[in-house]
């Protein structure tokens, strides 16, 4: 029910923060405890600051207020997707190709459950990274979570 939650907000507020020139990276809808959690990720070229995040946060409260399609109590949050932004939408994977990636699985696949590497991209529909001179290709339906990795 979450999921579909989340790409009932996204489609809602995607056109209000892109015509702030902004790119929404992902939406959240959780229970933490005894509360809802609505935390919407932005972002755009050279990172967002607090008055975009304030900006969107405004607009998002207004919408959501009128449209109504929340039907508890939450609290809402928007911030930066941080250093280990998510990779979603499949122009995520063609725009970080090259950089440090994590591939975290729903389950064991060839022996593991997180894989890290250089992306190459997403290719029939397999993210494979690069590393130690090896490919592999993991198929993006067994993948939880895919996200930019620190390198050090």
């Amino acid at each position: 029910m979450n999921k579909a939650m989340e790409e009932k907000i996204g489609s809602l507020i995607e056109p209000l923060i892109r015509e702030r020139g902004l790119e929404l990276v992902n939406v959240e809808y959780i229970k933490e405890g005894a509360h809802w959690y609505l935390r919407i990720y932005i972002d755009k070229d050279g990172g967002v600051d607090m008055d975009d995040c304030s900006g969107v946060s405004h607009a998002v409260s207004d919408m959501l207020d009128q449209k109504n399609p929340i039907p508890q109590a939450y609290m809402l949050e928007v911030s930066s997707p941080g250093l280990e932004r998510p990779l979603k939408k499949e122009a995520d994977f063609i725009r970080f190709q090259g950089r440090l990636v994590t591939v975290h699985t729903i389950s064991s696949f060839q022996g593991y459950k997180e894989f890290s590497g250089n992306l190459v991209g997403l290719i029939n529909d397999e993210i494979v990274l690069e590393y130690e001179e090896k490919r592999v290709a993991i198929p993006r339906t067994l993948t939880k979570k895919t996200h930019l990795a620190l390198d050090f």
